[in-house]
């Protein structure tokens, strides 16, 4: 019984650490540091640097219009910003309708090869110093490279990593408004992590790097952004985190899509931990170190685990001690559990009660671990996945 006592509560540490606890002591951290040590940014030297905004596409034709129209209302010098378009294994009208646009590059392949071999091939086209990357469905701020490029004025800044945000309407159901609460969270925690250090990753809807730091992945990567940000983070540089500069898009149309976008992202994760293995290494990356396992690692594979291991072990201490807390934290967590099918039942009845979300939510995100494991040894050779349909 000791020793069942030992995992449950060691499980539970874990799991508070995981989703909360390492987020209030990130703020404790800034604060602390922000008290003794005040981060000046240099003045920018010259004028703009040149820009290449590199979109990645897969049969865009529905927002091509829409794309460009954003991009070109952009804040920024025309003649220092290159547009391409890379445009993979598209069998629509995307080229079509890209070559009404004079001056915009486009790179088409016939085959579809994925995401991450299309910015491997796209690369060796750009040769502006820096490079932002964004999605064909996503619309992105007018003053996003005036404000990613002012971070570049640290000399230890390799990558920025935009803001990512869902435009949740009024009819959205579970799949957007959790989507929603889910990416509030994360960019607090994202700017925090950037304050103390550095932030831990780059979304793909609106990232940059300095081209000289650009490293080809492997094109069966699943999370390229994540994999090509780290790396450049491995090299000692940082990831500066840029709430000004930000990227909107939809929520998954409904929760089977949001389905599809969370277990490619977990198999991606796992895949991630283990071609970032080196990062593990406290001794020579210290504080990178710690952010990497406290805000990724964890989540994406020890603690879904002990999450589910939680109850049964809870029922058996309960049962097995007669101690009032065991009995407490097994009600406790069944008022969870059933808030949290409370509220997938209300999502298939199209009732939204955002309360009832959150705990949803929570859970459909560690199942969908789980079952990354067993998606990426089915899909190990291939970078290639269905898109997730999203909300019009």
């Amino acid at each position: 019984m000791r020793i069942l006592e030992f995992i449950f509560w060691i499980s539970l540490f874990i799991i508070f650490y995981t989703y909360l606890g390492y987020g209030i002591l990130l703020y404790l951290l800034v604060k602390i540091k922000e008290c003794f040590r005040r981060t000046v940014i240099p003045e920018q030297e010259g004028g703009l640097p040149e820009v290449t905004l590199f979109i990645a596409a897969y049969n865009e034709e529905a927002v091509v219009a829409e794309k460009m129209n954003n991009t070109l209302s952009l804040d920024y010098p025309k003649d220092k910003l290159r547009i391409m378009w890379v445009t993979d294994g598209s069998n629509d009208r995307t080229g079509e309708l890209l070559s009404a646009y004079p001056g915009v590059d486009v790179l088409h392949q016939p085959q579809r090869s994925g995401k991450t071999a299309a910015l491997n091939r796209g690369m060796a086209y750009v040769h502006t110093p820096i490079v932002v990357f964004t999605d064909a469905n996503t619309m992105i701020n007018r003053e996003a490279l005036r404000e990613i490029v002012a971070c570049f004025r640290d000399k230890k800044v390799g990558c920025v990593a935009g803001e990512k945000r869902i435009a949740v309407q009024d009819k959205d159901a579970a799949a957007a408004g959790g989507e929603g609460i889910y990416w509030k969270y994360e960019s607090c925690l994202k700017s925090l992590d950037s304050r103390l250090y550095t932030a831990v990753g780059a979304a793909g809807e609106l990232f940059a790097v300095r081209r000289e730091l650009f490293e080809e992945m492997e094109n069966n990567t699943l999370l390229d952004d994540f994999i090509l940000s780290l790396r450049i983070a491995g090299k000692g540089y940082k990831i500066a985190y840029c709430d000004a500069a930000y990227a909107v898009e939809s929520g998954s149309a409904d929760m089977h899509e949001e389905e599809k976008r969370k277990v490619r992202i977990a198999a991606g994760g796992l895949q991630s931990i283990m071609r970032l293995r080196y990062l593990l290494n406290p001794f020579r990356y210290g504080m990178l170190t710690f952010q990497y396992v406290s805000h990724r690692v964890l989540r994406w594979s020890l603690t879904p685990i002990l999450l589910f291991l939680l109850f049964p072990v809870n029922i058996i201490l309960a049962l097995g001690t007669g101690s009032f807390i065991y009995w407490l934290l097994l009600v406790l967590q069944c008022l969870f559990y059933i808030s949290g099918l409370w509220g997938y039942y209300l999502s298939t009845k199209s009732i939204k009660n955002k309360f009832l979300f959150i705990p949803y939510y929570f859970l459909f995100m560690n199942v969908n671990v789980i079952r990354g494991f067993f998606y990426l040894r089915k899909k190990r050779g291939t970078g290639v996945w269905e898109k997730a349909k999203r909300n019009s």
